[in-house]
């Protein structure tokens, strides 16, 4: 059966699995100070242009988020996202479990508000029992967030003006960054983002590599006891070489770059498929998360044919279907589900 519910679902890319393999009969030092994490660092930190960051390689999404966020907290603060932000909603409360709690603001199209984080810190800091609240000490978005859509370069950089006015430090979740920064219309380059974070994530395990997330602190700004918590969290590998070499293979030759734009020109195909077809849109995203409104009916015959997230309903007779394209999406991939989308319209009329 053809999937397109998630980005993961395909092991790694075949020079990730080369470059495996060729260095798998040599011995290196355990836990990330290997010499193929030093090579993969060094590579990330000359895409980043920024030689000062801190670089950990973590082994998945959710712990690098718990490890971060509990890293940069003391143990009286929370950490700002939108209501429907990545660690709020789909992290079965692995940020509350290290007894953080989320303060969650309303999301515009997925996308935190400058002006919304500014008036929260402002009423914050003017409330005369804030002493009896959990304090703001981090702001976290999502690049892209977790409905497909992006953030401008100015989005970017007033959120970051406000965290700065306040001294509160960005933290990015770029489990997807690399399909975010080929999607059509993003005016963000990777040295931007870094300069206009604190800490941010790349992405390895829905880009090309069989798991693996590269944290990046910019500004040589890490927690000092940052590794002695990545133990706490079961985040880190006795065989970090695992994530080293797979980051030194996407890093060479601009590999993490280029598979990133095959899934957002499959996205691109699949959404002009939709829309051909009449299908409305949930919400217009630019990048490789596609969600689509599709009637019951439909939906269930085609659940037979196609893998895809039943995410949430439109109405009663509407159901919104996310549709995810990867790395490893192909052009016959597109076509089959066209296929099947097809047939299944057909037997509904």
């Amino acid at each position: 059966m053809i999937s397109f519910e998630n980005d993961y679902s395909n092991g790694a890319h075949e020079k990730v699995l080369k470059r495996l393999l060729e260095t798998n009969d040599q011995q290196a030092t355990p836990y990330g100070f290997d010499v193929f994490s030093d090579m993969a660092k060094e590579k990330i930190k000359l895409a980043c242009e920024d030689p000062e960051a801190n670089i950990f390689f973590l082994s998945g999404g959710t712990q690098t988020n718990a490890t971060v966020v509990d890293s940069l907290l003391y143990q009286y603060e929370g950490v700002i996202a939108v209501d429907t932000g990545h660690i709020n909603v789909h992290e079965a409360g692995a940020i509350e479990f290290t007894e953080h709690k989320i303060i969650t603001l309303p999301n515009v199209n997925g996308k935190m508000e400058a002006k919304a984080l500014k008036k929260y810190l402002d009423d914050f800091n003017h409330d005369g029992n804030n002493s009896h609240s959990v304090y703001p000490g981090l702001v976290y978005i999502t690049f892209p967030t977790e409905l497909g859509t992006l953030y401008t370069q100015q989005e970017l950089k007033d959120i970051y003006a406000v965290c700065q006015w306040f001294h509160i430090p960005l933290y990015i979740d770029g489990a997807r960054l690399g399909y975010g920064l080929f999607s059509e219309g993003c005016d963000i380059t990777l040295p931007q983002l870094a300069r206009l974070c604190d800490v941010f994530y790349i992405g390895g395990t829905k880009i090309g590599a069989l798991c693996g997330e590269a944290v990046v602190f910019t500004h040589n700004n890490a927690n000092r006891h940052f590794f002695s918590i990545q133990k706490q969290h079961g985040a880190l590998l006795a065989k970090g070489r695992l994530i080293g070499v797979q980051f030194d293979a996407l890093f060479t030759d601009n590999l993490y770059f280029e598979i990133s734009k095959n899934a957002i020109d499959m996205a691109m195909k699949m959404k002009r498929m939709f829309a051909e077809l009449g299908y409305s849109f949930y919400i217009d995203s630019p990048s490789n998360q596609q969600f689509v409104i599709i009637d019951t009916r439909q939906v269930e015959l085609l659940s037979e044919k196609v893998n895809f997230t039943h995410w949430g309903l439109a109405d009663d007779q509407h159901m919104i279907c996310r549709f995810v394209t990867s790395w490893a999406t192909k052009e016959e991939d597109i076509d089959e589900l066209r296929a099947a989308v097809m047939e299944v319209r057909e037997k509904c009329q």
